[in-house]
């Protein structure tokens, strides 16, 4: 949010890493009892309790551990997947039993008691200490919860090989590889921060390894989920109380590790083709007056725009004293409907922000009380409290009445035009220890408001606009929060080159944890710093980040409008180059969409074996076939780029062509950052739009890029109309397969439509630019005439014009 940094109440002050802990309980006492299978699943018993495994699939199992005493609570808020009728075994061998599910095998060793997991006869991981109880340092842990009062924490422990590099935890900045650090389970907004942050808005009970499995701990109550810190080979997940009980999950790359944690937790639906546009957005715009100027000017200077978003000024005029009203001020904004149609005939759609704070100077506080739609405190009366904005009460999205108010709202906004929603403080960014919500006190649901709130949304959308793709712009969530449609952005980041060199990894990090759109305040947010390098820097690489979304204060103005004409011409030219990459953009959104597949995906992915990637985010791909090297250095001159090594790459912008499985050093340009393509690569683009209301593709560019090391290649483009939801499950879509193939001097490039039942394939033209030709070829023919062409010889590109066809099939043979 926008404010200051605040000296928070005592209660609220951020949890700090555990300096020392006592054990409760020592492992070691732990003994085998039985083990005997029922109903598909494993049961083993212990002296201390007993274990309950459970296969998913044949490559993921669920194990959860019920404490005597306890009773086994069957309630996810992760999980939607149903476990497969998976075949297992059960054999006793000597000292030890092997329960084989699919290919995921689950050793139990007897003496002394021991879980450990393998996949195709590969190790992944094991129980080192297992279960046991500690106890929280009282003088430096739990502050956010309890003051600093000491809390039993029930841990489980696993052992880790010395070399593997872990990832996950959700949104932190502390670099690529992850192992040594501990992180608090607790999502916390941290305002202005720069290059490292170690507790943010958005995190998750999830660990990754570059062995190719995930740990989920499925359990969002507070806690911490500690990487090694302690430098002895550990991994241990520490909470204050619920299910004991993780997932493993295996793959054999890192997209099939995706792929398994996605289809546990959700698949992200495909968003509005428009929130892959440009948005107007800055904090914020006081009245009608400016969002029309500002609209207008977008439109003025040829600089395409998709959405213009309101923040707090739409319900009041101050900062402070307002926050809950979520109504507009009729004052500076006389005609709310009109303004909202007026924008959206020019292809701008409207969001508004919501948050879930009622102040009690609210013109809504009454009704908020009257109604019981806030939370408690143990009386059950409203509890009420200071905050930045005032006093305030917080909605509580667990109970039905809050629910209903809440979606009351949203529906009365739907009503006028209002196209998306952002929520925003949804952490909650201020949750007293002493508030009870419907289900549970704050440390119990304090990690799953964000994720409740989003789904509230998505639910409501579902139920009352069931063929509208809703937009949900939060940043605070939970494991499997994707699957409601949250787009998350990484908070109010500093107005920095630290802020920026910080980004990349958080969009890479959350990508592999699901959260595929994470994304950045383009600019930065927080302190007013006029620094055009860095603004133009930052948007640059915007285009290669999920979502293109300009944000920040208003001291310098974040809109590239109203920069300066140097700015504004190189914040242009990102823009435009973002609306030329729809096609292939919008297709990384529909393998996200049913694949599970980040768009913006770690080198790690490329070269699952390599150690020097591991622990890289200075360069990631865009996709799958280009490589993009954000500029992240004031002033800089030149930049280190790592080239995969499985690919010959050609830039982007001079079609110069680089070996793989080499670092170089690369002259930086001021108008962009170094991109490159893949050798064998197809990219779809189209003509640059004012909006994506005007997008269509009946006629795109298709680049390939040649190479005579590439015998083939692939690619494809997915369309449809931009806006019904589940569009491609109806079969209202169409996608089109893209092919290569190299045969001495031939090369053929073909052409395949798959259209679903209930869409209407367009006839269309296709401008072909095949990349790197060497040479002027004999001859080209399309669809099996011989057509005239153009090679270019100093950029040596061939151009083909495919003319506008209604066929399933076509094909472009080359004589080279």
């Amino acid at each position: 949010m926008k404010k200051p940094p605040l000296t928070r109440l005592a209660t609220l002050l951020p949890l700090t890493l555990l300096a020392s802990h006592a054990v409760l309980a020592q492992n070691a006492e732990r003994k085998f009892e039985s083990a005997s299978q029922r109903d598909g699943v494993l049961e083993v018993r212990t002296s201390d309790g007993r274990y309950l495994i459970k296969p998913y699939t044949t490559s993921m199992v669920e194990t959860t551990f019920v404490p005597n005493g306890e009773v086994a609570d069957p309630a996810s808020h992760a999980v939607v997947l149903a476990p497969a009728g998976v075949k297992t075994t059960l054999t006793s061998k000597a000292g030890h039993l092997e329960y084989m599910a699919g290919a995921m095998q689950v050793t139990i060793t007897k003496a002394p008691f021991q879980i450990s997991y393998a996949y195709k006869g590969h190790k992944l991981v094991a129980e080192k200490h297992g279960y046991m109880k500690k106890q929280d340092d009282p003088a430096l842990g739990s502050k956010d919860i309890h003051q600093g009062v000491a809390r039993t924490l029930e841990a489980i422990e696993f052992a880790l090989d010395k070399d593997e590099a872990l990832y996950g935890a959700g949104e932190r900045a502390v670099g690529m590889n992850r192992r040594g650090q501990r992180f608090t389970l607790y999502n916390k907004a941290h305002y202005g921060y720069g290059e490292h942050s170690t507790q943010m808005g958005y995190g998750m009970p999830l660990a990754l390894s570059s062995k190719m499995y995930a740990l989920h701990f499925d359990n969002p109550q507070t806690g911490y989920l500690d990487f090694d810190s302690r430098k002895d080979n550990s991994l241990s997940y520490e909470t204050t109380g619920g299910r004991k009980t993780y997932q493993v999950i295996a793959g054999d790359s890192w997209e099939d590790l995706i792929a398994s944690y996605t289809s546990l937790t959700g698949r992200q639906p495909l968003p509005p083709r428009w929130a892959l546009g440009n948005f107007a957005m800055r904090f914020g715009y006081r009245d009608e007056a400016i969002a029309r100027a500002t609209v207008n000017k977008f439109i003025a200077d040829d600089i395409p725009l998709d959405a213009i978003v309101f923040d707090l000024f739409w319900f009041g005029k101050e900062v402070k004293g307002t926050m809950g009203n979520l109504a507009w001020d009729k004052d500076n904004f006389p005609n709310p409907a009109g303004m909202i149609s007026d924008f959206r005939n020019k292809g701008v759609q409207t969001v508004v922000i919501t948050e879930p704070f009622i102040v009690d100077t609210s013109a809504r506080w009454q009704e908020a009380v009257d109604k019981k739609i806030l939370g408690t405190d143990a009386s059950g009366a409203a509890l009420a409290y200071d905050f930045y904005f005032g006093h305030t009460g917080l909605i509580d999205i667990f109970g039905q009445p809050g629910k209903d108010w809440f979606w009351n709202i949203y529906q009365e906004l739907h009503q006028q035009g209002v196209a998306g929603v952002w929520g925003d403080l949804g952490e909650p960014e201020v949750h007293p220890a002493a508030m009870q919500h419907a289900t549970g006190g704050a440390e119990a649901v304090h990690n799953i408001y964000g994720h409740q709130w989003a789904r509230l949304v998505a639910e409501g959308y579902q139920r009352d606009y069931p063929t509208e793709r809703p937009f949900i712009l939060m940043r605070a969530g939970y494991s499997g929060t994707q699957r409601y449609g949250i787009i998350p952005w990484s908070g109010d980041v500093d107005r920095s080159w630290g802020g920026l060199h910080s980004q990349p990894e958080i969009a890479l990090q959350m990508g592999m944890q699901g959260a595929a759109y994470m994304h950045s305040d383009l600019g930065g947010f927080a302190n007013p710093v006029l620094d055009n390098e860095l603004y133009a820097r930052w948007l640059q690489y915007g285009v290669f980040q999920p979502i293109f979304r300009p944000h920040a204060q208003d001291d310098v103005a974040p809109e590239p409008v109203y920069r300066d004409d140097a700015t504004k011409a190189l914040a242009r030219e990102a823009i435009r180059l973002r609306y030329r990459l729809l096609p292939y953009n919008y297709t990384l959104a529909f393998d996200n969409h049913r694949s599970g597949l980040p768009l913006m995906r770690p080198m790690l992915y490329e070269e699952p074996r390599n150690t020097k990637v591991y622990a890289m985010s200075s360069s990631y791909l865009w996709g799958k076939d280009l490589l993009v090297t954000p500029v992240l250095t004031k002033g800089a001159s030149t930049a280190e780029v790592y080239f995969p090594a499985r690919s010959v790459w050609f830039d982007f912008y001079t079609g110069a062509k680089h070996a793989g499985g080499i670092s170089d050093s690369v002259r930086l340009e001021a108008n962009h950052i170094p991109v490159y393509v893949r050798g064998g690569a197809f990219i779809p683009m189209a003509k640059v739009v004012q909006s994506t209301r005007d997008y269509n593709t009946r006629h795109i560019e298709l680049h390939y890029y040649h190479d005579a090391s590439v015998s083939a290649g692939s690619g494809k483009l997915y369309d449809d109309d931009g806006s019904t939801a589940n569009a491609y499950e109806q079969g209202q879509y169409e996608l089109l397969n893209f092919a290569s193939k190299l045969q001495g001097r031939e090369l053929t490039i073909s052409v395949s439509a798959e259209a679903g039942k209930q869409y209407q394939r367009p006839d269309r033209s296709i401008a072909l630019q095949v990349h790197n030709v060497t040479r002027a070829p004999s001859v080209v023919r399309v669809d099996g005439k011989a057509v005239m062409f153009v090679w270019d010889e100093g950029s040596k590109v061939l151009n083909v014009a495919m003319p506008a066809s209604g066929a399933a099939n076509r094909s472009v043979s080359i004589t080279l």
